[in-house]
């Protein structure tokens, strides 16, 4: 059986009133609903129990600490019971699985799933060797989503390029989360690794995340609905 394949709508704004219309709109045809640093920076806690009011959240705040003050952000986090939280892989193993005993000790059953960022999709070749790393982005999305997987990581998030490769590293285990996601003829915007909905259902993402093409478009209910059927095939 062919694995499901969700949309996530990043629903990126300065400030709230704009992210619940949006919500409300797209809400019918996602499986999550993204809230980012800009929303969160802007409007807090808040932010996500409103936008939980319409559907599941995906708490997108990438965070990258010592251990101890991961673990505490994901505790102080849990109350707004959002459903997925990302933290950066590169933070390593021990930061990694600070995050999960954190969640599974302050949620219980009903804890924070966590999301592992690997790469960011803004990151080619040439930026990531600004930064040191060699290799590529596909090399070193496989050795952060090795290290985090093994350390708890519920799922990952990483770019259109990487979905097959780490399908065929790791099986159909973790979850994957795939940003820089555009319907064909969209602009690529900041993104640098991109493809489309159709394609990353054939890879074997798990939830594809869609922000501007979306929110910017005439009729953000059916640029969502677009969407949502080009991922079901």
């Amino acid at each position: 059986m062919a694995r499901a394949c969700r949309l996530c709508v990043a629903l990126d704004a300065p400030e709230l009133m704009t992210a619940e219309g949006w919500a409300g709109a797209v809400a019918p045809h996602a499986a999550l609903l993204k809230v980012g640093l800009e929303l969160f920076s802007a409007e807090g806690g808040q932010a996500v129990r409103r936008i939980a009011a319409h559907g599941p959240v995906f708490l997108d705040l990438k965070l990258h600490d010592i251990p101890n003050t991961v673990a505490g952000a994901v505790r102080a986090l849990t109350p707004l019971r959002p459903a997925w939280l990302t933290i950066h892989a590169a933070g390593g193993a021990a930061m990694v699985a600070a995050a999960r005993e954190a969640a599974e000790k302050a949620g219980g059953q009903d804890r924070i799933r966590i999301l592992a960022v690997t790469v960011l999709t803004s990151l080619d070749a040439a930026a990531l060797a600004d930064t040191g790393v060699a290799g590529g982005p596909v090399q070193q999305v496989l050795r952060l989503a090795r290290l985090a997987v093994a350390a708890g990581a519920d799922g990952l998030v990483c770019s259109p390029r990487e979905v097959a490769p780490l399908r065929d590293a790791l099986g159909e285990g973790p979850v994957l989360v795939v940003p820089g996601v555009r319907p064909a003829g969209s602009a690529a915007d900041d993104q640098a690794r991109t493809a489309t909905p159709e394609e990353m259902a054939a890879a074997g993402a798990d939830f594809v995340v869609v922000g501007r093409p979306i929110t910017r478009a005439p009729d953000p209910a059916a640029a969502a609905a677009a969407i949502a059927r080009a991922l079901a095939g």
